[in-house]
């Protein structure tokens, strides 16, 4: 597993600054859309598709960096490179860790809306 944080506080810290009133909705709509982006990682799954699984990782990757969730975005990565070499075997177990990690990362990131 990785070493790196659950979520980088400086990061989330500097968007809180630049986007001020808009934060909430920049949160509300990372959570969101995370959680399309992992149902999307699953039905690629069923569907054995490689490509799309290996693109939608991709996609969330950059989303989690840019949040400032990096042990997220690590775990999306290595998602993104399975679903490149065709070893859809070994991703229901990564979807399993992107799932959980969010499930953390999500909480963690609700608390700025409270």
């Amino acid at each position: 597993m990785t070493d790196k944080p659950h979520l980088d506080q400086e990061a989330l810290a500097e968007l809180q600054d630049v986007m001020e009133d808009e934060f909430d909705i920049l949160i509300t709509t990372y959570i969101k859309d995370s959680s399309d982006r992992i149902a999307h990682l699953r039905s690629a799954l069923e569907q054995k598709d490689a490509d799309s699984f290996s693109k939608s990782a991709h996609s969330f990757k950059g989303s989690c960096i840019n949040i400032g969730a990096p042990r997220l975005g690590e775990l999306c990565s290595e998602a993104e490179k399975a679903g490149r070499d065709n070893r859809l075997g070994e991703a229901a177990v990564m979807v399993d860790a992107i799932e959980s990690e969010f499930g953390r990362v999500e909480v963690t990131l609700r608390r700025f809306l409270e």
